[in-house]
């Protein structure tokens, strides 16, 4: 029996692990059946749910470089809490993420500092994303990293 709590971290990494490789479509994927929520600096909320719309969102904001097809960041996931609801079907985590990125004409350095608000979801044995949501509390130069403002 596997440790539910490791098995979330886990997807949690996961996430960075693909954003960082380039992997937009095994992002999209982890939320086939979940949401992600973006929160604006004003307290508004985006909400992209399904795997296609999530990947669009992905595809048309972040810079992929041609040289290795990654955005050329390092997203540093910290202070996961895991909190498994009494059913043990769902859970919640609450983390902390500092991007780093380097490029030609930008030096390295932490790019963007956010907070992920999870909800996860038992399905067949396995963890799997219900919902991200993502608030940005601390922006530096986005501009090699985002196609567009956010």
């Amino acid at each position: 029996m596997g440790c539910d709590s490791c098995e979330i971290r886990n997807l949690i990494y996961q996430y960075a692990d693909y954003i960082d490789r380039g992997e937009l479509h095994a992002v999209a994927a982890m939320f086939r059946q979940g949401s992600v929520v973006a929160i604006a600096g004003d307290g508004s909320e985006s909400v992209i749910e399904g795997e296609e719309a999530i990947y669009g969102m992905y595809s048309a904001f972040t810079r992929l470089y041609e040289d290795d097809g990654t955005p050329h960041t390092m997203h540093m996931t910290t202070n996961v809490m895991v909190e498994l609801d009494a059913d043990g079907q769902g859970a919640g985590a609450r983390s902390y993420a500092v991007v780093m990125q380097a490029v030609e004409g930008l030096p390295l350095q932490p790019i963007i500092g956010v907070r992920y608000y999870d909800r996860f979801a038992k399905n067949n044995g396995q963890w799997q994303f219900h919902q991200r949501k993502i608030e940005t509390h601390l922006a530096g130069d986005l501009s090699r990293h985002l196609l567009q403002s956010m």
